[in-house]
């Protein structure tokens, strides 16, 4: 699908399938920004979807585990998850709200499905922290539905803006360094739109539902499909277009340039940073 437009936009470098994992207690995930991927997108580390109507795919969730470092983004489209953490936060995150957990020096939490049966459909964003925030003060927050920025475009295109800031409408959550740019986009059939990105910032869009044209030649990408968007300079964002309708992610945020030192849940810039964290996890300094 060709996208005729005068905007200069960023093109798909890549196309990246998503590889099925368990984590947790025996959650099935997609893990589609794996370890591998962490430079290329810097600050971004991980990014999984969790999509399933079969509670034995998710019904034993993630109980307490540590994180140390980075901050992470849960996106939830559907269904309910219980958080509670070392520093005393609990909270319910439910359909089509964010918790956005900042680790920091160190946290400890659980995330438990607070239902039985049914659908439960979010995402989970690994955002790197710059190292002189990496042994910050831990803490989350919870952002309902109703508490994240929307707007409709030209179209009837639907725009949630979860962090960073799009058209002019400012996201729930914002961040001095890493700037991300955390966007939900509804295309309808036939519709077209146009993300500006800042230039140098890395970006990619993972379609959840549907197909879209993206890039300046259109490039299809389909369901459960991640694009990764070059970097070429002059290229002021991404166009979006479906011919039947699409659902996707449009994230992006500026690197770090940092060394990146990971060992599970804790990532650090250096192997004696890691091997810290994890002396300090084991003897409860968390």
């Amino acid at each position: 699908m060709m996208i005729s437009t005068s905007f200069a936009s960023r093109d798909v470098e890549r196309l990246v399938q998503g590889t099925p994992v368990s984590d947790g207690a025996g959650v099935k995930l997609l893990r589609v920004l794996t370890q591998d991927l962490q430079r290329r997108l810097d600050p971004f580390l991980m990014l999984d979807e969790f999509r399933s109507d079969n509670p034995d795919d998710y019904i034993a969730g993630f109980p307490d585990h540590p994180h140390r470092g980075f901050e992470t983004v849960t996106y939830m489209l559907a269904g309910r998850m219980r958080h509670r953490d070392s520093t005393g936060g609990e909270g319910v995150l439910a359909s089509g709200g964010v918790q956005w957990m900042t680790a920091g020096r160190g946290i400890v939490h659980s995330e438990l499905p607070e239902q039985e049966d049914g659908l439960m459909h979010g995402f989970q964003l690994w955002l790197n922290l710059p190292s002189d925030q990496k042994m910050g003060t831990p803490g989350y927050r919870d952002i309902p539905a109703g508490s994240i920025p929307r707007y409709t475009a030209a179209g009837g295109v639907e725009v949630q803006v979860i962090a960073g800031a799009a058209d002019g409408v400012a996201g729930a959550v914002e961040r001095p360094v890493t700037l991300p740019l955390y966007l939900d986009i509804h295309l309808p059939a036939g519709s077209t739109h146009e993300v500006t990105i800042a230039e140098g910032h890395n970006a990619f869009v993972y379609v959840y539902q549907g197909a879209a044209g993206i890039g300046e030649h259109g490039r299809a990408v389909h369901e459960r499909q991640m694009a990764i968007l070059d970097n070429h300079p002059g290229r002021g964002g991404v166009a979006l277009a479906s011919a039947e309708g699409a659902r996707l992610l449009v994230v992006a945020g500026r690197p770090l340039h940092e060394p990146i030192a990971q060992w599970g849940p804790f990532v650090m810039n250096t192997r004696e940073e890691v091997e810290a964290a994890i002396d300090d996890f084991r003897h409860g300094r968390f």
